[in-house]
């Protein structure tokens, strides 16, 4: 990217937006973020070059015509901005009428906005598949055709979202490009205070939350990498399409939990050790899962004892991204968690934050 480009980042307080700003600010890029309460960014404002270079303007996906002010006038724009929760009480309300409206209502803006020439947006793994089969591989040419209101809502309102972009690229041909991004679960450090869903598995690992080892096998991907994945999606000029995103190959439970024991996590008792990742133990988590709060439970179901298996071809070779090692990533989110008190401190350990790429 140009220094004279400006680029316009939405949710840019989010996990994986505050890196993207961060990247595009060490770039010497001129960022417009949006955020619902200009007063919660202060993690932004702190960051090199904020002062010359970030400007922060309100804007709320419930309010989708409050995305043109921030549109206007830049080449690229980001949208990170969607709900990321497991269990709500009304999945329509609260994740996929935001998801899906706030996505149009950008798109809109950015099609109105004639200096706009490409929108990279942040989908998911979920619109690929919310219930993962070890006997295919996953491409950009699957979609997640089961997610229903009951059944993983989330995952619905992220496929929703995603297709409600390319269905309008497709029938209202406005004059910029489309690129989507489908991260698997991101970890990593956060320069934002508090505890994203995805990290929290790692601080609850840690914790002694989980009663044994489940049979929950991962595709991981850091955060770092995934906000520099959204960059490259803007910057070359041959991007298109979807591109997944994720670590290879998937990780279990139990491999995660070696990584954290071998690193001195847990007090060496809270670290959870009873095998569960077993036929048994994958009867007892589904039969377990209908008392749990409804998002949780059907996450359990459609995820024990599945494997992912997914093909990365075309984010390697297109974008040219190489992507840190799982381990890392693991090791990396446990100190962040460390660091910021979300979880106990090692005897003699350092909490300084790895932020190399």
């Amino acid at each position: 990217m140009e220094p004279a480009f400006r680029v316009c980042v939405t949710g840019a307080t989010g996990f994986v937006a505050s890196w993207l700003v961060r990247e595009l600010l060490e770039r010497g890029v001129a960022v417009r973020g949006t955020v619902r309460r200009v007063a919660a960014a202060d993690h932004l404002r702190a960051l090199p070059g904020a002062a010359e270079r970030l400007e922060l303007v309100e804007a709320d996906l419930t309010a989708p015509d409050s995305f043109a002010p921030a549109v206007r006038g830049c080449t690229a724009v980001f949208h990170t901005a969607s709900p990321y929760v497991i269990q709500v009480d009304d999945p329509q309300r609260e994740l996929v009428d935001p998801a899906v409206n706030g996505t149009l209502g950008v798109l809109r803006a950015c099609a109105a906005a004639s200096e706009v020439l490409r929108v990279v947006l942040t989908s998911s793994m979920a619109a690929v598949t919310d219930e993962p089969d070890a006997s295919r591989v996953l491409t950009e040419a699957d979609w997640n055709e089961k997610s229903t209101l009951l059944r993983n809502p989330y995952y619905l309102s992220k496929t929703m979202a995603e297709r409600a972009a390319w269905t309008f690229v497709e029938r209202e041909r406005p004059g910029f490009d489309l690129v989507a991004l489908n991260p698997f679960m991101i970890m990593g450090p956060s320069l934002a205070p508090g505890l994203n869903v995805s990290n929290k598995i790692i601080a609850d690992l840690v914790n002694g939350v989980y009663p044994g080892i489940l049979s929950l096998t991962w595709g991981i991907v850091d955060v770092r990498d995934v906000a520099h994945a959204h960059v490259r999606a803007a910057e070359v000029p041959a991007a298109r399409g979807r591109y997944l995103l994720v670590q290879e190959p998937a990780v279990s439970m139990r491999t995660v939990v070696g990584w954290l024991r071998e690193a001195g996590y847990g007090d060496g008792t809270k670290l959870p050790s009873r095998a569960m990742d077993n036929a048994l133990g994958n009867l007892l988590v589904r039969l377990n899962s209908y008392v749990q709060p409804a998002g949780v439970g059907s996450y359990l179901r459609t995820h024990i004892g599945r494997v992912p298996r997914y093909d990365t071809t075309r984010v390697r070779q297109e974008l040219g991204i190489t992507l840190r090692p799982t381990r890392e990533t693991v090791l990396d989110t446990a100190r962040d968690l460390e660091r910021q008190g979300h979880i106990a401190r090692r005897p003699g350990s350092s909490t300084g934050r790895r932020e190399s790429r």
